[in-house]
């Protein structure tokens, strides 16, 4: 899933004029704009998460069990060791090399499919190349995201890794080999006879090649190494990502909302509800336009009674609000760009004024806190810098790279003390796998279609919010919670290869064969 990053970190053009204004100018702009941040701000007072001491004027975050605690694994713990019948790895000359594709997530998932490929093929492991072709257009490298001599150092007793082919190979013929989806161990050995006739594999896409189930319990237990030990985010990543969480916590416990209410997000599903014709038209001609995505017509009404579109921002902000959380709440914003901007995010944030983002949302609000700076009141200014988690200065580096603003979503989202997606995703599947492996933290995975029948019932006046609302919803999502249970197998009535696509996603329940109970 595209996932795009926006950075405000550089002024443009317009936003130059306005640095140097004459007086009679500032004057003018003085006026209008103050009485307009007076206005659009006057709802919101947002506490702070700079450095610099503030006292919210909200209250306190209630501290309720039934709202922050998790389950703290109901006894369950990670079995990660491998069997007494596994064997170091075999030193042979045989190489895969891999060029991975997707997103921060679906690469990461991807790779550490190929860890176990490798094993499995009895193959050398050269370091993967990151996709730098597909929507979210990132140059990065490996060790860029990646610590890389961490995860060639934590796998050696695994598979062997190596940084390149060595020069005598990197001029031969490669097999190039398309692996199935959700593969068994019995395929990758019937395609391990390729290396008969060549030195070198290469694997185009590394998503989903291996099977969700019924494999045998090393291979599996290796993937749970090789994801949650050996791909450890680069130091830079990982050294911004735990000062980031330090100042969240600094205020007390935290949301972590990956808000998924953006526009290739929306695109891609075909969900328009809420929208005006002319947003709805944009998005319908970016999905037309977009040669990957194989459907082209959706039925956004469909879509949205059906359970499969993201949650709206207000339908959000209900949803929390319905739970229990009370206003004060903090809430980190793992997401890209908002479409249309606070038009929709403004519908959340009346309920749940102190909301988080990474840099500012827009270039519009950089250029109006760095030109009034000298003039404003210093609350205003305050409430401006207030929605800011990291400096400019700290995001320089990574907010032009996509993947690795996405490592920093994904390292507050694993240390949250509540996760909520708004929609299933790559990273929404990878966070609840990663909290599920770190003693089932909790993660709150709205029922969406069940959700979408409550709204449309107060839509039509059937259902009021108020206390009758939040009885059902919390009965609604009683057991959604992130409590330990077995991974899902298919949906009933699938045959064939489509019963293997309906699978719950090992990466996103590991349960049972890396957690078990003491």
């Amino acid at each position: 899933m595209a996932n795009t990053r926006a950075s405000s970190s550089s002024l443009d053009p317009l936003c130059s004029r306005f640095l140097s204004p004459s007086p009679i100018s500032v004057y003018v702009l003085l006026l209008l704009l103050f009485s307009t941040v007076v206005v659009f701000f006057s709802h919101r007072q947002i506490a702070q998460v700079s450095h610099q001491p503030f006292v919210s004027e909200l209250p306190p975050v209630l501290e309720d069990k039934h709202l922050w605690d998790s389950s703290h694994g109901y006894g369950y713990k990670q079995c990660i060791k491998p069997t007494h019948r596994y064997k170091p790895p075999q030193d042979v000359n045989r190489y895969l090399t891999v060029r991975n594709n997707g997103g921060l997530n679906q690469m990461r998932t991807g790779i550490c499919d190929m860890v176990a490929v490798a094993r499995i093929m009895n193959a050398t492991l050269v370091i993967p190349e990151l996709d730098k072709r597909s929507f979210w257009q990132d140059s990065s490298t490996f060790s860029d995201i990646f610590d890389e001599n961490h995860f060639i150092n934590a796998l050696q007793g695994d598979i062997h890794i190596v940084r390149e082919l060595p020069k005598e190979l990197a001029s031969l013929p490669r097999a190039r080999k398309h692996f199935t989806s959700w593969a068994s161990v019995s395929y990758y050995e019937e395609v391990s006879h390729l290396f008969k006739d060549y030195k070198v594999i290469h694997v185009p896409k590394s998503d989903s090649r291996l099977a969700n189930n019924d494999l045998p319990i090393d291979i599996q237990r290796l993937r749970c190494r090789a994801l949650y030990h050996a791909l450890q985010f680069s130091a830079p990543i990982q050294d911004l990502g735990k000062k980031l969480v330090e100042r969240l916590k600094s205020h007390g416990r935290y949301i972590a909302l990956h808000l998924r209410y953006e526009k290739d997000m929306l695109s891609f599903t075909g969900c328009t509800y809420g929208l005006n014709d002319s947003e709805a038209e944009m998005l319908t001609a970016l999905r037309e336009n977009t040669k990957h995505w194989k459907l082209k017509k959706i039925n956004s009404t469909e879509q949205r009674i059906g359970g499969f579109c993201p949650l709206t921002p207000k339908e959000v902000g209900i949803f929390l609000q319905a739970l229990g959380y009370p206003p004060a709440t903090y809430i980190y914003i793992a997401a890209g760009e908002m479409f249309g901007g606070d038009t929709y995010l403004s519908d959340l944030r009346s309920r749940f004024p102190n909301l988080v983002f990474k840099v500012l949302p827009s270039c519009a609000k950089l250029c109006l806190v760095q030109t009034m700076l000298p003039i404003l009141p210093p609350i205003i200014t305050l409430n401006f810098l207030q929605e800011t988690l990291a400096t400019a200065e700290e995001l320089k580096k990574i907010v032009s790279h996509a993947s690795q603003a996405a490592a920093i979503d994904y390292i507050i989202s694993v240390e949250s003390d509540v996760f909520v997606p708004s929609y299933t995703g790559n990273m929404a599947r990878a966070v609840e796998g990663h909290r599920r492996y770190l003693d089932h933290r909790k993660t709150i995975n709205p029922d969406r279609k069940g959700l979408v029948e409550l709204f449309d019932k107060m839509e039509n006046g059937e259902l009021k919010e108020s206390s009758t609302l939040s009885p059902l919803v919390t009965r609604m999502h009683k057991s959604r919670q992130g409590s330990p249970r077995k991974r899902y197998g298919s949906l009933p009535g699938m045959k064939g290869r489509n019963r293997l696509r309906t699978e719950e996603s090992f990466y996103e329940n590991p349960l049972p064969e890396c957690i078990c109970r003491n």
